[in-house]
């Protein structure tokens, strides 16, 4: 069984920066949406934003996927610790597999480097928030942390 901390003493930090990537997400891609409007869904042109290179279709999935982020950062439930492990898998595999297409017709989320190693770097992040995020019972934790500090013989 893998081990996650339950009620983690630094859980409300992670909650913050899984919500500060959440809102820069959120901003990216409603600046995004107001400057790339008009221009075709899968451009493949030259728009940055914030740093990044962006089209009307990665600029509306980042609108959603910010806004999804901050309100699972902002639950006091383990919604958000589900939703940042999600989200984390999620930008990793995006990053790698929009790397692997980069200098193809096949990057239709018009993705540069630099988004790449953006889009990594959140993935960590969230991965990391999500690992230690979870809450529960006062009971659940303290059994999780009897389990922990206990050697591995002593459980057999």
């Amino acid at each position: 069984m893998a081990h996650i901390p339950v009620n983690h003493p630094a859980r409300t930090l992670y909650r913050i920066f899984s919500g500060l990537v959440g809102l820069y997400i959120f901003v990216f891609g409603v600046y995004g949406v107001v400057v790339t409007w008009g221009e075709p869904l899968f451009a493949r042109s030259s728009t940055w934003v914030l740093g990044l290179r962006t089209n009307l279709a990665f600029a509306l999935v980042s609108v959603v996927f910010g806004a999804v982020l901050v309100i699972g950062a902002s639950r006091r439930t383990n919604l958000g610790h589900y939703m940042n492990l999600t989200a984390g898998v999620v930008f990793m595999v995006t990053g790698l597999a929009m790397m692997s297409v980069l200098q193809t017709s096949a990057n239709f989320l018009n993705f540069s480097m630099s988004t790449v190693v953006v889009s990594l770097l959140f993935g960590l992040l969230l991965l990391a928030t999500g690992l230690y995020d979870k809450i529960g019972t006062a009971e659940h934790a303290e059994a999780e942390r009897q389990r922990r500090n206990h050697p591995v013989a002593d459980s057999r």
